[in-house]
């Protein structure tokens, strides 16, 4: 079986594991893009992880106008569809917030984010391959969480109780999907990130971060391209070609 046809069983194993737990107020409605955008997400899996990585880039849940509704991690539409090739149906939530419908690849609104992470991606090394051979993104969650206004709600402001067994879950997956990629490094994207893989791992994985690009964050207003290319510098990922080379295993510790 071939590293895709397993993080696709990895995943499907991801979907099992968080399709029954519940999830009370302030939370009224959540989407598991795992479920409803399936098809296009397997499409990510199948051509994109389909090797052994250098680096996995960990987000920490799908953004409402982003793998909400495309089914790919940041997953902003213009970048999924034009750029890394994908486009597919896109089905329905069980049930669907009336302030956040899912429109698929006909939603006009744009994930800033998401924008931003692929944009630069791209900008650098101009085509999927070349960036895929060594990397990969996923999201340590699969679920997004609205509240009765249609504000987002973050995995780390549940209360504990639904916390845990969410995080239990995804650790598992987390856990899974190193062992298929086997990267030597694990970047987060964002701190939440990085503590849920500090969290889950024990291993030769080494574990850093780097800025989140939400525009929630003023620092990623500022720069925040620039700002990610000097921390991924200073850990020795950022390379000037468009593959950097896959170097040895990590150590055991932790940077």
């Amino acid at each position: 079986m071939s590293v895709a046809d397993r993080l696709v069983r990895a995943t499907l194993a991801l979907r099992a594991d968080v399709k029954d737990l519940s999830f009370g107020a302030p939370v009224t409605h959540v989407y598991d893009p795992l479920q409803y955008a399936w098809s296009a997400h397997r499409d990510y899996l199948r051509r994109f992880g389909n090797s052994k990585k250098r680096v996995l880039l960990l987000g920490m849940n799908p953004g409402p106008f982003g793998m909400a509704q495309t089914g790919v991690p940041f997953g902003e539409i213009a970048h999924v569809r034009d750029w890394l090739g994908i486009e597919g149906r896109i089905g329905q939530p069980a049930v669907t917030h009336p302030k956040r419908p899912i429109e698929g690849f006909a939603c006009k609104r744009v994930e800033v984010s998401g924008t931003r992470l692929w944009g630069a991606i791209a900008a650098h090394w101009k085509r999927p391959e070349r960036f895929f051979a060594d990397h990969f993104i996923a999201n340590y969650c699969p679920l997004v969480f609205m509240e009765e206004t249609g504000r987002n709600r973050t995995p780390d402001k549940l209360p504990a109780e639904e916390r845990d067994p969410l995080y239990a879950a995804c650790d598992r997956h987390l856990r899974r999907i190193v062992r298929l990629l086997e990267p030597d490094w694990l970047i987060g994207i964002g701190a939440f990130a990085e503590k849920r893989a500090r969290s889950a791992l024990n291993g030769p994985t080494r574990i850093a971060t780097v800025l989140h690009p939400s525009p929630a964050n003023p620092r990623a207003n500022r720069d925040w391209e620039g700002e990610v290319r000097r921390q991924l510098t200073a850990l020795g990922l950022c390379s000037d070609g468009d593959r950097p080379r896959r170097g040895g295993r990590g150590s055991n510790a932790r940077t």
